[in-house]
């Protein structure tokens, strides 16, 4: 009985990188490289068309980084993640027990890896946000987001987001007026925005606060808050303190 093949991805914006990639797997027979792609557009493209079993992540990447690719292609998929200095990504890494290998990379350091991860073929990974919660430094938010519609990737600067309205396991993202579908939650997207920008002023609703011309009065414990484009959101007796809070920070 022929043994299935563990089908492969390397995945680094590095030329030599990729070379030493190869040559290390080279050895292991049992390994078919499907493709390799020199960034994370690459990256999501070549998962879907492959649906590799394992893949060699490079976490610092320009663009989609490899946090941004996870996060895009699931967490069905053994990660072996690449890394040049990250120490935060490290320890993300070690405490969601997937493995990493550290540039540049030593045979010993990646049979171990390989090993791990061919033990976990199948096994699901953390959410990839959870991932990126962790790896990140302290008071580090995010720059922008990732929103994956099909083969489409779109990328939205934090700065350009008015909104986010929670739907259920979802997050509906307006920006320059398009709504974008993400599956996230609200509370894990406010986790990962700066506090100083963005505040939650309903349980279903978080507020670029650059984006407010005024608040106004709607019930008794409740107002609705107009943004410039002229949206009208809900604004709850605590998210109000919230903006309260954040007003006269700024004052």
């Amino acid at each position: 009985m022929v043994e299935k093949k563990i089908r492969a991805l390397i995945v680094d914006d590095e030329d030599l990188a990729r070379l030493v990639l190869r040559e290390l797997v080279q050895s292991h027979p049992e390994i078919e490289v499907a493709a390799e792609c020199g960034n994370g557009f690459e990256a999501v493209k070549a998962v879907a068309e492959h649906k590799p079993d394992l893949i060699f992540l490079d976490v610092q990447m320009p663009k989609l980084s490899g946090f941004d690719v996870l996060e895009l292609i699931g967490t069905e998929t053994a990660v072996i993640f690449i890394t040049a200095y990250d120490q935060y990504a490290m320890r993300a890494f070690e405490v969601h027990a997937v493995d990493y290998l550290l540039k540049p990379i030593g045979r010993d350091r990646f049979e171990a890896a390989l090993e791990r991860a061919k033990s976990r073929l199948g096994d699901k990974l953390p959410p990839a946000a959870d991932l990126a919660a962790a790896a990140r430094a302290p008071k580090q938010f995010l720059e922008r987001i990732v929103v994956r519609d099909g083969t489409r990737v779109t990328l939205i600067p934090a700065a350009k987001l008015d909104y986010a309205e929670a739907q259920d396991d979802y997050v509906a993202l307006a920006s320059e007026g398009k709504k974008h579908l993400k599956q996230q939650t609200i509370a894990s997207l406010e986790a990962c925005l700066d506090p100083d920008r963005f505040v939650r002023i309903h349980r279903s609703y978080l507020l670029n606060f650059e984006r407010v011309v005024r608040i106004e009065p709607y019930t008794k414990d409740s107002r609705i808050a107009i943004l410039a484009d002229g949206t009208r959101l809900p604004v709850s007796k605590s998210g109000y303190a919230r903006l309260k809070t954040l007003l006269d920070q700024r004052n």
